[in-house]
């Protein structure tokens, strides 16, 4: 396994409890993302390097940056459809082009625009940003939030390929893990080494709350 890890109660103390965070593992080139897949679409990846058979370019697929966030909405792995965790090493100026051109997902006074303008950027865009609550690995709602951005069009064409520089399948570091979850052993948990994440670019960073 590539991804870098450490133990989660360590982790815990450096992280702010509060405000949108982008936590997530990454250095000056790529960035790691994490996806939850049926097998024969998993396996497909790890074996070719890149999405596709039975993963579909015609819906849009959402990536998340934050491990934790990724274990509450598929259940550790558990949930139907969702067996294959794939963390995916993916190019750091991709992602910051998905941000460049991402559009929120639901409307809110504090975007400075018009609801008209937003339903207008919603429709030509093909990039969907979305903050929501956090969880610990209990799956308990945190006050911080996480990010999850949805891809479509041309972005799920670039990121299914030449936006990927690995993809791993930790499917198996998954299920270990959350054995120490269902025992209630927080000592023993390790997740993906995560810091937030920032752009140098300013008004980026304004626009994603950070």
């Amino acid at each position: 396994m590539k991804l870098t890890i450490k133990r989660y109660k360590e982790q815990l103390q450096d992280w702010s409890e509060k405000g949108h965070h982008i936590m997530a593992q990454y250095d000056d080139e790529k960035i790691i993302v994490y996806q939850s897949y049926r097998k024969e679409i998993g396996e497909f990846a790890v074996r070719n390097q890149y999405f596709g058979g039975g993963f579909s370019l015609e819906r849009m697929t959402w990536i998340k940056p934050n491990f934790l966030w990724m274990m509450y909405r598929n259940g550790w792995g558990t949930k139907e459809g969702q067996e294959s965790v794939l963390a995916v090493h993916l190019k750091i100026d991709a992602f910051k082009k998905y941000l460049e051109n991402a559009v929120y997902s639901s409307y809110s006074e504090d975007l400075e625009i018009s609801k008209e303008e937003w339903q207008d950027q919603v429709k030509e865009s093909s990039v969907r940003l979305q903050w929501d609550p956090d969880h610990d690995p209990f799956g308990n709602k945190l006050e911080r939030r996480a990010v999850q951005i949805g891809l479509r069009n041309e972005f799920i064409r670039s990121f299914a390929k030449e936006d990927v520089l690995f993809i791993e399948d930790i499917s198996d570091f998954v299920k270990e893990q959350y054995q120490f979850v269902l025992k209630n052993s927080m000592e023993e948990l390790m997740t993906p080494e995560e810091k937030p994440f920032l752009f140098e670019d300013e008004n980026l960073n304004k626009k994603l709350k950070l």
